[in-house]
């Protein structure tokens, strides 16, 4: 029995040593993982819907439609593009024709002296009235303005319509965004679920062992102590089930809250996550495509436009602007004799003393130009960097995945030959609770792994302003509004 012990052992430490090192490059990986700043409004959602007694069946895609229609950073985005387009619609109002009516009923009593007749200076009209009335007016009457040059009012509605420009391109950053966080929520309900599932087959596997190393010594085969030993690594497989549980129903939690589920709506996923295929594309090729189409950074380049027009705006303002006036309509003092009249204005507004309060707006203009400048220069590098990283993490959870692949199967070969020369007594069970180590270490690294390759495509969709393009064209997600 000795003789066998020491010819089998080799091979087990052999596979064992195998599994810790290829458990051990997965190990090595470092992802980037997306994360939401605290109180992020993409981590919350407006819940709607009837709540439901059966629970609820999601695919990906119906998550994302969810999230894509009430994840609580959408709805804020699209606000602030609607309000975009109403800053826009007044900043164009100061260019366009300027028309209202006005219909009055005035009864008068008049002083004329007030008025510029002196009554008292000439004999001859001595004996005329100082007061007239009282009498009634009636007036109707159209009036009209029209900004004819005004630089100023020019460019703050080129300003308001570039800042809509950024508007609109934020808003489909952050359904971007949101497909990555409903995605990345979802694949983490599934990470979780599976580490769940694998702690209750280990906890399974434990159990047996326990059983069978009871067994074992009522025969006599193996000593007290290894019924300790599987005892003790039940109580841990217990404790690992049960805090594994914890975290799937909590990742459930937060992924009901960020796609808008009713409050206390049960539901469940479906686990079959589709092959989203690699990008061929180049680091080159994937960071020009990047700097013409991710919105953030298109946003960004609005916005040094919004800031340049407001600057040219300022500068406009200090400059002459001409203006027409106009009104017509009909005055008398009765309806029926009420006559037409009108009156037609040009006036030309030439500032000259402003107390340096236009000094001070240029100032004003030119550090948010400023701003913006520097703002959009650290996005192109922040696209360059995001690009550049989810390439490195395709590639790198790619070989992960290989890795842990190989792993969970050497790891699992291990527990096999373990149990059965523990059970044939040849060895004690120190070398069955290594190997069921090894087999939750495998399936844990398993597990992130499968997550972090998928997670790394979704990254690189997000990083070339791409993400709800390819929910589109890989899950057929024509009804995603």
């Amino acid at each position: 029995m000795i003789s066998t012990q020491s010819k089998r052992l080799p091979v087990s430490r052999a596979l064992l040593s195998t599994a810790a090192v290829l458990v051990s490059v997965s190990l090595a990986s470092a992802q980037t993982r997306p994360s939401l700043p605290p109180n992020s409004p993409f981590a919350g959602g407006v819940p709607d819907g009837l709540l439901s007694k059966d629970a609820l069946q999601l695919t990906v895609l119906e998550v994302i439609e969810r999230a894509l229609g009430h994840n609580l950073g959408v709805l804020l985005s699209e606000q602030g593009t609607e309000r975009a387009s109403g800053a826009r619609t007044v900043a164009l109002a100061q260019l366009l024709p300027n028309v209202r009516a006005s219909a009055s009923v005035a009864r008068q009593k008049i002083n004329l002296e007030a008025f510029g007749f002196p009554l008292d200076a000439s004999p001859l009209i001595s004996t005329f009235p100082r007061v007239v009335g009282p009498f009634t007016v009636y007036d109707a009457r159209v009036y009209l303005t029209q900004s004819v040059f005004d630089l100023g009012a020019y460019n703050e509605a080129k300003a308001e319509a570039h800042n809509l420009s950024a508007a609109r391109h934020s808003y489909r950053s952050a359904r971007d965004l949101v497909v990555l966080v409903a995605a990345n929520a979802y694949l983490q309900v599934i990470a979780t679920g599976a580490r769940a599932a694998s702690a209750r087959a280990q906890f399974e596997t434990a159990d047996t062992l326990h059983r069978q190393a009871q067994s074992l010594q009522k025969s006599g085969i193996v000593a007290g102590v290894d019924v300790i030993r599987a005892e003790v690594r039940l109580t841990t497989e217990r404790q690992r089930t049960t805090a594994s549980e914890n975290e799937f129903q909590k990742a459930k939690l937060q992924l009901a809250r960020i796609i808008g589920l009713p409050v206390g709506q049960e539901f469940t996923l479906n686990e079959i996550v589709p092959n989203v295929p690699r990008t061929d594309l180049t680091l080159e090729q994937a960071l020009e495509r990047a700097y013409g189409q991710r919105p953030d950074y298109l946003a960004a380049q609005e916005r040094v436009r919004a800031a340049e027009a407001s600057r040219r705006a300022v500068v406009g303002d200090g400059l002459p602007s001409f203006k027409v006036r106009a009104d017509y309509g009909t005055i008398g003092l009765t309806l029926s004799t009420s006559l037409p009249t009108f009156n037609v204005t040009g006036a030309v507004d030439v500032p000259i003393f402003e107390g340096g309060r236009l000094q001070g707006r240029l100032a004003v203009a030119d550090a948010a130009l400023r701003e913006r400048k520097a703002e959009a220069e650290d996005m192109k590098t922040e696209v360059y960097y995001d690009v550049r990283s989810a390439f490195l993490d395709l590639q790198s959870t790619e070989e992960e995945l290989k890795a842990a692949t190989r792993a969970r199967e050497l790891a699992a070969l291990q527990l096999t030959q373990s149990r059965d020369r523990f059970a044939a007594g040849v060895v004690s069970n120190i070398e069955v609770v290594q190997a069921q180590e090894a087999v939750a270490l495998a399936s844990e690294q398993f597990i992130n792994a499968e997550y972090g390759f998928n997670l790394a495509k979704a990254m690189l969709a997000r990083s070339l302003g791409s993400a709800e393009d390819l929910v589109r064209a890989v899950l057929g997600g024509g009804s995603i509004r």
